[in-house]
């Protein structure tokens, strides 16, 4: 499931380090995140969907090979974007 366009543009300008920016960590792993969490709610409705899982199951290790990334390259950074998210509960 992709996200709206309006949605997206949001999202990386409250993530965004500078303006302009859409490759930093911390703006990709916010549209995973959103793309993840539509995708759960989508297996709801959809348990046997297993294609779709396959997706679900690579973005999921993509984000958590970004913030093994961000934590290894900035703690503090890391540690502000699971906190702001709510990821690592």
């Amino acid at each position: 499931m992709s996200i709206e366009t309006e949605r997206k543009k949001q999202l990386v300008k409250d993530y965004a380090i500078k303006p302009g920016d859409t490759g930093s960590p911390e703006v990709q792993i916010a549209i995973l995140s959103e793309r993840i969490n539509a995708l759960t709610g989508h297996f709801q409705n959809h348990g046997k969907d297993l294609h779709s899982r396959r997706g679900l199951l690579k973005m999921v290790s993509r984000r958590r090979g970004l913030l093994a990334y961000l934590q290894k390259k900035d703690g503090a950074r890391y540690e502000a974007l699971i906190k702001r998210l709510g990821l690592r509960k």
